[in-house]
């Protein structure tokens, strides 16, 4: 694996600060960047061994997966679980070892062997006060390299900038909160704690912090298209059984409702729509006329995991303008029930109010804007929550953004669960093969 240019300035960036930030877009090789940097630290006998404190999903999902590929002959151990586990993980021989946050206050009670910790998703440090910041102050006590990396620095306000640069270095805004927002704030009403920032105060903060970070922009372009750049972003099924069983049997059952397939090509839909945390289930109802029925489609829902990723990757995207490609109605309704915030393309003026940046989330489905449509300036950001059967649709979609007028990079999502068709779709797309082929594919067995 090889860097690009920008990760690699970003990597010599933190092997030559003790204290340093970085402050990237999500699928900008935050990770990457750092196992690098922590390789040649501990290659050049800079660490003797690493802290990594994560999200939980990304401290067992992520950094084990993606230490073979960058720093291949450094040891990691994931502690995370039980105690026990937690412990044979610690007390191993391993150079880096990752946990989550949540296992802050059982690391302040552990005898620790670590000279540098990296704070993955800086934000959940964003609060001094809590109990868990002031656990962590004692764990990297004798820590004297520090590294932190987000997407979301600011993403809920001015003051969250303080937490996160006092757990990297209590130099950059000082080691006290109270004279941090009486440098920088206006206090509008003391009783709720409510501060306004000053005129200029985001500008003196970054200019303070500026010689310890380092910043990925996606950069303006005139004269080409700029990069797209497709990032998978994955989640497990909390419990297969419902989709297993549909994929065996055409059929699953719930405690109040019942899913069934009528073909192969029923239940590949069926699946897709598992994949997402819901199934339809069909019902059969009168009409106002009598002896006339009419068949409904219901939603069973039994799992929110993907939309609680989505969530994750637009707060760590700082809310930046973004549209959401769905390809159910129950997937739209969800995100209308999540984001009050949320457009879509029937609403009033909402391709010009996007397009003049006015609009936070933007919904679209790929039949209806997979074509003619120009999205490029009101944002450089699409997240698919479901990825369409149609080679054509998914090009075009992705070509509202990524095209001539577009002055940044395009970061487009792709929200995937692990071991379902999701996998097949998005495989299919990228190898251009018949899509309708992964119909088949699904139904055999790994």
């Amino acid at each position: 694996m090889k860097l690009r240019p920008y990760q690699e300035t970003a990597a010599d960036f933190l092997y030559e600060h003790d204290r340093a930030m970085i402050l990237a877009p999500v699928g900008a090789g935050k990770t990457a960047i750092t196992l690098t940097a922590m390789r040649d630290a501990l290659r050049e006998g800079v660490v003797k061994r690493f802290l990594v404190l994560a999200p939980k999903r990304v401290a067992t999902s992520v950094w084990p997966a993606e230490q073979p590929k960058w720093a291949a002959g450094v040891s990691l151990a994931v502690a995370v679980g039980t105690p026990s586990e937690r412990n044979a993980a610690l007390r191993s021989s391993a150079q880096v070892v990752v946990t989550n946050y949540d296992n802050l206050q059982w690391l302040a009670k552990q005898k620790l062997d670590f000279d540098a910790v990296v704070f993955d998703e800086l934000t959940r440090l964003k609060n001094p006060s809590g109990v868990r910041f002031k656990a962590l102050m004692t764990v990297i006590d004798k820590m004297n390299l520090r590294w932190g990396l987000t997407g979301s620095f600011t993403s809920n306000g001015l003051e969250d900038v303080f937490g996160q640069c006092k757990a990297v270095d209590q130099s950059l805004l000082g080691r006290s909160k109270g004279a941090f927002l009486q440098q920088y704030f206006v206090c509008m009403n003391r009783e709720f704690g409510d501060w306004l920032p000053k005129p200029r105060a985001l500008e003196s903060i970054m200019a303070r912090i500026k010689p310890a970070t380092f910043v990925l922009e996606p950069g303006e372009y005139k004269d080409k298209l700029p990069p797209l750049n497709v990032v998978q972003l994955r989640c497990d099924l909390p419990d297969r059984a419902p989709y297993d069983k549909m994929k065996r049997d055409f059929v699953v059952e719930f405690p109040d409702a019942k899913a069934v397939a009528a073909n192969a090509g029923v239940v590949t839909g069926k699946l897709q729509q598992m994949a997402s945390g819901f199934v339809y289930q069909s019902e059969t109802v009168a009409t106002d006329t009598p002896g006339k029925f009419k068949t409904t489609q219901t939603p069973v829902w039994f799992s929110p995991h993907k939309f609680d990723l989505l969530d994750e990757v637009l707060e760590e995207n700082q809310r930046a303008n973004t549209i959401l490609v769905y390809q159910f109605v129950e997937q739209l309704a969800e995100l209308k029930r999540r984001y009050p915030q949320l457009v879509t393309l029937d609403d009033p003026n909402s391709i010009d109010r996007w397009n003049a940046g006015k609009v936070e989330l933007l919904a679209v489905h790929p039949a209806s804007a997979g074509h003619g449509l120009n999205l490029q300036h009101g944002g450089c950001r699409m997240v698919f929550v479901s990825l369409p059967w149609s080679l054509e649709l998914y090009e075009q979609v992705i070509g509202r953004l990524h095209r001539s007028g577009q002055r940044h990079e395009v970061w487009v999502y792709v929200l995937m669960t692990n071991k379902t068709v999701d996998e097949k779709i998005f495989a299919a797309l990228q190898d251009k093969r018949a899509v309708a082929d992964v119909a088949l594919e699904e139904l055999k067995g790994d």
